[in-house]
């Protein structure tokens, strides 16, 4: 009804008036001699133009004027490269002699954050002033050539900023825009997973204005080849939201449906596309030759006229402008780039120095010192009260009362019984009442995939929910968890997105296994791992990846801990393999609570969840803090020691074991908590204090071309003293990080464990 009211009504037709025309004309102009000038002076460079698109330009121009009438405050874009920098100079206003300076190559380094990034893939904020004066905040995210991950990753920050908003606004203030390209639109599989998002709870943002600039060809491909459907727009029927299909050699028709689909935006809070049908007036860079491909398609994109002179041919035929209107807009803008293009020029040839080449690792002593993350006592205790009360009017299943009525005594008594599950409340609960706000999203979360959580209790016999840790204090900050879509890639863009928007929130993604995570490596390679070096864009998102050796099979036991280690450089990561709940405790207190931003990965437990071994007691928490390297506390007399075993995580308890129940005394075992960054002076003081033993081991569950070995070696040497060898204990190299038979898992962990323990 409502689009009939609002289509059929003026029959599709545009009301314009004399200056919007105005704007139309001269905005396309903007587009198209921004790109003829690029293409007559810098010629063969990359650009991924917009030509034969160009209507795209006054399309957001009349967008942001309409989101004015609706009082949106800010506009979040995410788009790929075909038309980036004509968006960055003529809708966020980046000044043309930069653009002009960088294609020159005289670019500062001193603003380059590590390694930079190439033009086309970079982000900026700007703003837009509509004709009546209303601001209007623009951000263009940094994304990759990985077309359409950027779409998550622009609705997490979308969420994030409106999550931020007063209760009293409405978040609608806020719009996410993504613009795509027609066969990544119909190719890549991020986006149904992000349309999948748009009306759950934990990742709605009240409706995404999307734009397919639908050019008929993917590289050297045509839509024949690159997709099963009529139109490239057919995906997002899946979640009813309506399509313009538009022609874009016809900009008021673009315009009339740019508003269309704002107002759709505002009235419902849902999706809308618009699919604006052109084409691609060069290759897909400007080096590509298209008629090698296509020839007949490129012979009649030869012999089109661009969109800006047919409209100004049709304003001229309809007398609403004159040609020497229409000539003064031209040559006034063609000044402008001439202008910028000469600044250009002037700007001081900046010289690659030493530090720009050799970027080199911060080492341990020169990094910020741990922060505090110890609790008092009585606020543990009162902690642990809340978190184990529940309404009286509560419909709570039994079995989980008497395990939170246990939960109390146990922290009021000091009793070394806090597992890992509780560690986790306790340093959520605390951080909320220190005002910090937690998002936990991912498959499962809210109970935990090993039941091992339960962060949101559920009536037995009603539809009654409580979370017991949004009622600690009657002032506190959120803790917002969410059980996911079946996605990986979508949610971890999406929680990276709204960490870098929301940087004082403690955001977590919790694989459900940890090797799911592979459906999240684009994500992981191009955004967690790299993005502050190419972008300046910081992240604390946290990702908990449940790993360990348990006899589950090849899909179920690593979390793929090397490829993380191969990622890290330049301070960008931190990883860690925690193997108590106290060091949880302080580790997730320490995210929060630290001034660098830098994401965490958490090699994160599944049997050490209930292991009696791995256990706390609550003046574990209430005093201390994160160690990064934990040494054998069962040592007494150092200089009977002939082994030094270095290790990290769950294999830590197989190898304590095996050493209590052979009481060896002659073998100490040494946890390395952290990976990265590497604690080489804690290191280097244990291989000090064992300096007369030369048998140093580095023990892991994983096969040898897998987990932390290739990584710790190069650095164990680095810290040795000169008779001391590092040599392997851990499964031969196998394709597959795991058998799939729990027998041959018990052989391979008992050998590995007795190898690792007796000298042979």
């Amino acid at each position: 009804e409502w689009l009939r009211e609002h289509m059929e009504s003026t029959t599709n037709t545009p009301d314009l008036s004399k200056d919007e025309k105005y704007a139309i004309l001269s905005k396309l102009n903007h587009a198209s001699a921004f790109e003829e000038f690029l293409h007559k002076k810098y010629i063969g460079h990359k650009r991924f133009s917009l030509e034969g698109a160009d209507t795209m330009i006054p399309m957001l121009d009349m967008m942001l004027n309409r989101c004015g009438d609706h009082n949106v405050e800010e506009v979040l874009l995410g788009m790929a490269h075909r038309g980036r920098l004509n968006v960055l100079v003529n809708t966020l206003g980046k000044s043309y002699h930069r653009i002009f300076a960088e294609f020159d190559g005289n670019i500062d380094l001193s603003t380059f954050h590590g390694s930079g990034d190439v033009k086309y893939h970079l982000g900026t904020t700007g703003k837009h002033i509509t004709p009546d004066g209303k601001e209007i905040k623009l951000q263009l995210l940094p994304n990759p050539s990985h077309l359409e991950s950027v779409n998550p990753v622009v609705e997490g920050a979308t969420r994030a900023k409106q999550d931020l908003l007063d209760e009293d606004d409405d978040p609608k203030i806020i719009i996410p825009l993504l613009i795509h390209g027609d066969a990544a639109f119909a190719g890549q599989g991020v986006v149904p997973e992000t349309l999948n998002m748009s009306q759950l709870d934990g990742y709605k943002t009240g409706g995404t204005v999307h734009i397919i600039i639908n050019n008929q060809i993917g590289f050297t491909t045509l839509p024949k080849d690159g997709r099963s459907t009529e139109y490239a727009s057919d995906l997002a029927k899946t979640i009813l939201a309506p399509i313009f299909h538009v022609n874009g050699d016809d900009p008021e028709a673009a315009t009339h449906a740019i508003r269309m689909a704002v107002d759709y935006r505002q009235q419902f809070g849902k999706d809308v596309i618009i699919d604006l049908i052109c084409y691609r007036k060069h290759g897909h860079n400007e080096g590509d030759e298209p008629a090698f491909t296509q020839p007949g398609l490129y012979k009649e994109i030869n012999n089109h006229l661009s969109v800006r002179e047919t409209y100004s041919r049709e304003l001229i035929r309809k007398g609403e402008m004159t040609q020497e209107e229409i000539d003064k807009i031209f040559a006034e803008f063609d000044a402008i780039l001439e202008e910028a293009f000469n600044e250009a020029k002037n700007v001081p040839i900046f010289e690659v120095k030493e530090e720009h080449i050799e970027r080199r690792d911060t080492l341990q002593e020169n990094r910020s010192p741990q922060v505090e993350t110890a609790v008092d006592f009585e606020e543990l205790k009162d902690i642990a009260t809340r978190l184990n009360t529940v309404p009286n009017d509560f419909d709570a299943n039994p079995k989980l009362l008497r395990i939170l009525a246990k939960r109390y005594e146990i922290v009021a008594n000091n009793e070394p019984k806090i597992e890992w599950g509780f560690a986790e409340a306790l340093a959520f609960g605390s951080l909320l009442t220190e005002g910090v706000d937690i998002r936990l999203s991912g498959q499962d979360v809210e109970r935990g995939t090993f039941s091992h959580r339960h962060s949101v209790l559920h009536g037995t016999e009603s539809v009654q929910r409580f979370v017991p840790l949004n009622n600690i204090r009657e002032h506190q900050a959120r803790y917002m968890v969410y059980n996911s879509l079946l996605s990986e890639f979508a949610v971890l863009g999406f929680e990276f997105g709204y960490s870098t928007a929301n940087e004082h929130a403690l955001v977590i993604w919790e694989a459900q296994f940890g090797d799911f995570s592979n459906g999240a490596q684009i994500i992981i390679d191009q955004y967690l791992s790299s993005s502050e070096a190419k972008w300046g864009q910081k992240s604390s998102v946290v990702m908990l990846l449940p790993h360990g050796y348990e006899g589950q099979g090849p899909e179920h036991s690593s979390a793929r801990l090397e490829r993380y280690l191969q990622l890290c450089a330049e301070d960008n990561l931190q990883v860690v393999n925690c193997t108590t709940p106290a060091q949880y405790f302080h580790l997730l207190r320490r995210q929060a609570k630290q001034d660098k931003k830098k994401p965490l990965i958490v090699m994160s437990p599944k049997s050490l969840l209930r292991h009696p071994n791995a256990m706390s007691k609550t003046d574990e928490l209430s005093t201390g803090t994160f160690q990064l390297v934990i040494p054998d506390q069962n040592v007494t007399d150092v200089d009977k020691i002939q082994r030094v075993v270095f290790c990290s995580g769950k294999v830590y308890y197989d190898l304590l074991k095996y050493q209590q129940e052979e009481n060896l005394e002659n073998v100490a075992i040494v946890r390395l908590e952290q990976f990265y960054p590497f604690p080489n002076t804690d290191v280097r003081d244990i291989l000090d204090e064992y300096e007369h033993v030369t048998d140093i081991v580095w023990c892991q569950e994983e096969p040898k071309n897998m987990g932390g070995w290739q990584f710790v070696w190069p650095r164990l040497m680095q810290e040795t003293n000169d008779d001391q060898a590092i040599s392997f204990v851990g499964r031969v190299a196998s394709a597959s990080p795991a058998t799939g038979s729990s027998k041959l898992h018990l052989a391979e962990q008992e050998r590995l464990i007795q190898r690792a323990m007796v000298k042979e």
